[in-house]
C-alpha cells in the first residue's frame, strides 16, 4: 500500500462518528432521510454515510450490548488522507503525553486502515485514521500494533466499529 487514502473527500480532513445502534435497517432509513442521500457502504449490521456538507464520515454499527444498556454509545475520529498525516498527529499526541495506541493495516469496518487512538479524560475514544483499502474483507479488527493512552488501560482494546468487534 502506498500510504495514501483510498477514499476521496473534498476537505483535508473530516470528522468521523461511529454510532452504536440497535437496528441497522431502522437507523439506516433514519440517516438516509436526515442527510437526503444513500449510504456509500452497507453490510450486515453496518452502514456508512460519507456526507459532503457538513464533511463527516458517519458509520452505523449494530451493537448487541445496546439492547441491554441505556444511553448512547459511540467513538469519534478524524479521517485524514495519508499514513504520514496519521504518524505526524500521533507524534504530536505522544509529545503531549497522550500516548496514542497505533495500528497499521488493520481491517476494521470493512476497510483497511492505519490508525492512532487516544482516549479523552471522560473515556471517549478518538481515532485518527486513513483508509488504505475501502473494501476490506472484515468488520472486526484483524491486526494490531502498539501503544497506550492517557487513561491507562482504558484503550488496550480500542473500539473499532463496536465494543464487541475487536479481537487479536
Amino acid at each position: 500500500m502506498n500510504g495514501q487514502s483510498a477514499v476521496e473527500f473534498a476537505t483535508p480532513t473530516r470528522v468521523h462518528i461511529g454510532l452504536s445502534i440497535r437496528d441497522a435497517e431502522r437507523s439506516t432509513a433514519f440517516y438516509r432521510h436526515l442527510f437526503a442521500q444513500e449510504p456509500t457502504k452497507v453490510r450486515p449490521g453496518y452502514a456508512k454515510f460519507e456526507i459532503a456538507d457538513p464533511p463527516v464520515n458517519l458509520t452505523l454499527n449494530t451493537d448487541a450490548e445496546r439492547q441491554t444498556r441505556p444511553g448512547p454509545s459511540a467513538h469519534f475520529g478524524v479521517q485524514v488522507k495519508s499514513t504520514e498525516t496519521v504518524a505526524r498527529i500521533a507524534a504530536r499526541l505522544q509529545v503531549a503525553g497522550l500516548n496514542p495506541y497505533l495500528e497499521d493495516a488493520v481491517s476494521c469496518c470493512y476497510a483497511v486502515q492505519d490508525k492512532a487512538w487516544v482516549t479523552d479524560p471522560d473515556g471517549n475514544a478518538w481515532e485518527i485514521f486513513v483508509v488504505l483499502d475501502a473494501d476490506g474483507p472484515d468488520y472486526a479488527r484483524k491486526k494490531r500494533t502498539s501503544g497506550g493512552t492517557e487513561a491507562g488501560e482504558a484503550l488496550q482494546s480500542p473500539t473499532c466499529c463496536t465494543t464487541e468487534c475487536c479481537s487479536e
